[in-house]
């Protein structure tokens, strides 16, 4: 079925729901781009090992806190 069909469709039987029918479909709706949203924050999987790469990168250059140094730190606050 194609976008133009399913969108005639809908606006077919959206006049035949009642209110609280209403209510919950834009509450579905809603909950579908919700999640569709999500999904654009995932990265695939090449882009995490380069990141993964670039991190363990910067642990071989000593550009990382250490435990103990953490610590230290957090007492400060």
């Amino acid at each position: 079925m194609t976008t133009a069909v399913l969108d005639t469709e809908i606006q077919k039987y959206l006049p035949l729901l009642g209110s609280e029918e209403k209510r919950s479909l834009l509450s579905v709706i809603k909950s579908f781009l919700n999640l569709k949203n999500e999904g654009a924050d995932l990265i695939d999987t090449e882009q995490y090992n380069k990141e993964i790469d670039a991190a363990m990168a910067r642990i071989d250059n000593g550009e990382f806190t250490t435990h103990e140094d953490l610590e230290k730190e957090m007492e400060t606050w």
